[in-house]
């Protein structure tokens, strides 16, 4: 029977060839018409094909086969009849990206068949000669019925698998959104501006107008490609049982409006067809997955309290590994976040007179470059934690609802890690047996803390919700009374954040704050001020600001060490001294590259415990020496690299690592030393490829 339905397909090819004109989509229908021939006679669930426009050749494949709701049997890739050798095109750029985005994949020229699956080639069939075809006009007899059978089997029982650890996940999250920013966005966004169409383009329009003024198609992309994979992650961490693209709209917040909206434009509205394809395609990734499971093996691989922020590093270091390093500004530390909030919590104890430091219903606490919201989250657990230990947990829940709810703000610029934050808090809250009503919501609002948030009267997408949001950020900015500030502002010497704002507020006396560019009433001068329009000194003087026109307050941040160790930066030292009324405890707890500043080692971290710093410093040596022995084939030996590498697998420097992750960091330096040329050598000749960490001990004792 299918051999019969293949014999008809062949003729409808041929009809459509012979009237000489024909492009190649116009054979689309014919394979279309195939397909769903061939489910029918092997009682296979009628498919929903769907034939993707594609104005040039990046974009989605030109055929997706799926259920019409949530599973999605795969993509087909089809060239004109005339393309005779399918070799060349399985070689080809285009090719190779849909090879690793999409893993049930046909390639035909409507004669030939190829099926990838994973990226490798399984099987193939010919079912008759295009050059004759071509040539002759006549229709070629049918060849390899049996294995085009077997392929289109193969095809159709395709499903995903269920992906059950963090690292497979990050891994195909990450190259779906690299396909969504390059091949989808960034494309569509180009179509748009050259037929003056305003979808996508509204969108960029909003964020460049009322959040980022310099913002590119290109960083749009990016960003808009990050806020839609985790907006769909965040919505899938709320369902149970069936999940796609339709459902994602319900499971974001109604509070979160900027979010609602672009998900309600992807969920319900008209998104360009090649964008709705993908967003299907990552909802199916998220629904086979046991989300709960995922983020609960950072739990059991001690890899902190924090599996939101720990998924968000492992996807960010498989989606663009650099961008991890060019915004570590997301990420700090746990135990430098935790040293800073306890030094908080203390000094609200001993110089505030507040006996319940952070759990005090009078502190009001503000990050202004909140990133994923690391410090407001740990505030919270402390706060928690002290109001727990005196008070029971009876009352836990009135605590959050009138203390934390209500004074604990962050505002953050960029949508990904905006989402992540809202994210977290959401999980952190209900880990404390807190939900949070439909009227609820965290205070953490998208917006640019070194700009006046003073909406422009325009109309695009979801301006109403932007607009909402900036006027809600702007009464923490500039009205409301915040006690402590904390946090860990980027670092940027050429500074994007240059305005009319930013300039009154570092270079006027305001509300107290005295001015960074005088010193002793005298004006700094042109040569010693350019330190001060980095990004970290700006966020700095916004938080003296703050505190100045509150009357009291702390300011917790991570600064770049040029905050000691630059005449410019000296300046903001003198200004936040005692004698202008601001009190500057300054708490070092980071070396500089230059070795140029003292630093106070970190509570909890192998940089306090000699017997481990020394143990760790031990095999770092022994993995340099076995290393610089062995073969390396012309390549120069660099014994710094291992320290980058700690650094990108623990996501610190070695020493700053929490102790109770120093049998892991042993096992990791023990393996590299066992995977050296000269390790492998003396492990067969039973030599001592290291010590024990007891035998360590004992030898240096």
């Amino acid at each position: 029977m299918a051999e019969a339905i293949f014999i008809q397909y062949l003729a409808n090819l041929q009809a459509t060839l012979n009237q000489g004109d024909a492009r190649e989509e116009s054979f689309y229908e014919h394979i279309k018409t195939l397909l769903l021939q061939y489910a029918e006679i092997t009682n296979k669930k009628k498919p929903d094909i769907t034939i993707l426009p594609k104005a040039t050749e990046a974009g989605n494949p030109d055929f997706r086969v799926w259920d019409g709701k949530n599973h999605i049997t795969g993509y087909i890739e089809a060239k004109a009849p005339s393309v005779l050798h399918l070799d060349q095109i399985e070689t080809s750029d285009q090719l190779k990206r849909y090879l690793k985005v999409f893993p049930n994949l046909i390639l035909t020229n409507f004669y030939e068949f190829r099926l990838y699956q994973h990226g490798l080639l399984i099987c193939s069939a010919l079912i008759g000669r295009a050059s004759n075809a071509i040539t002759l006009h006549k229709t070629p007899p049918l060849e390899q019925a049996e294995q085009f059978s077997y392929l289109l089997e193969r095809y159709f029982a395709f499903s995903l698998p269920a992906i059950d650890n963090p690292k497979s996940l990050a891994k195909e999250l990450a190259k779906r959104t690299r396909f969504l920013r390059d091949e989808i966005i960034a494309i569509e966004l180009a179509e748009e501006e050259r037929q003056g169409k305003k979808v996508l383009l509204g969108f960029y329009d909003s964020f460049k107008r009322l959040l980022i003024n310099k913002l590119t198609h290109e960083q749009f992309a990016d960003l808009y490609a990050q806020t839609l994979t985790y907006g769909i992650f965040a919505a899938r961490t709320k369902s149970e049982g069936d999940f796609n693209r339709e459902l994602i709209y319900k499971y974001i917040p109604n509070t979160l409006g900027v979010l609602k909206s672009i998900f309600k434009f992807i969920s319900y509205d008209e998104p360009p067809k090649a964008l709705e394809v993908l967003i299907d395609d990552i909802a199916e990734i998220l629904c086979v997955t046991d989300i709960k499971k995922i983020l609960h093996v950072y739990y059991k691989e001690g890899k902190g309290s924090d599996p939101i922020i720990h998924f968000y590093e492992t996807f960010l270091s498989e989606y663009d590994p650099t961008l991890r390093e060019k915004r570590g500004v997301y990420y700090t530390p746990e135990p430098v976040v935790r040293y800073i909030v306890k030094s908080i919590h203390s000094i609200l104890k001993s110089h505030f007179s507040l006996k319940d430091g952070l759990a005090d219903s009078a502190v009001t606490l503000l990050d202004p470059a909140a990133g994923t919201l690391t410090f407001p989250a740990e505030a919270i657990k402390l706060a928690v934690h002290e109001y727990t230990g005196k008070y029971g947990s009876g009352s836990i829940k009135q605590m959050i609802k009138h203390h934390i709810i209500p004074h604990f703000y962050a505002l953050e610029l960029m949508m990904a890690p905006y989402t992540v934050g809202h994210l977290k808090i959401s999980y952190l809250l209900d880990e404390l047996g807190y939900q949070m009503a439909e009227d609820e919501r965290f205070k953490l609002y998208l917006s640019n803390t070194l700009e006046k948030d003073l909406p422009a009267q325009i109309e695009t997408p979801f301006t109403h919700e932007i607009t909402e949001e900036c006027l809600l950020a702007n009464k923490v900015k500039q009205d409301e009374p915040v006690l402590v500030i904390l946090g860990n502002p980027p670092y940027s010497v050429n500074s994007e954040n240059t305005n009319e704002w930013t300039e009154q507020l570092l270079k006027q006396d305001l509300d107290g704050a005295t001015s960074y560019y005088k010193v002793d009433g005298m004006p700094l001068g042109e040569a010693n001020s350019k330190m001060l329009q980095d990004d970290y000194v700006k966020f700095i003087r916004f938080a003296q600001w703050k505190i100045q026109k509150a009357g009291k307050g702390i300011v917790g941040m991570v600064t770049n060490h040029s905050y000691i160790g630059k005449i410019e930066a000296q300046q903001v030292n003198v200004v936040l001294s005692p004698g202008s009324g601001t009190q500057n405890n300054t708490i070092i707890i980071k070396n500089t590259k230059n070795g140029s500043t003292g630093s106070v080692p970190i509570a909890g971290t192998i940089s306090t415990n000699n017997e481990m710093r020394g143990y760790i410093r031990y095999l770092i040596d022994r993995f340099n020496e076995l290393a610089a022995k062995g073969d390396r084939k012309g390549r120069v030996f660099k014994p710094a690299v291992i320290y980058s590498n700690i650094n990108k697998e623990f996501g610190s420097k070695w020493d700053y690592i929490s102790e109770s992750r120093f049998p892991d960091l042993v096992d990791y330096l023990q393996k590299k030393i066992s995977g050296t040329e000269m390790g492998r050598k003396l492990r067969q000749k039973s030599g001592d490829m290291f010590h024990s960490f007891e035998e360590h001990l004992k030898i240096m004792r």
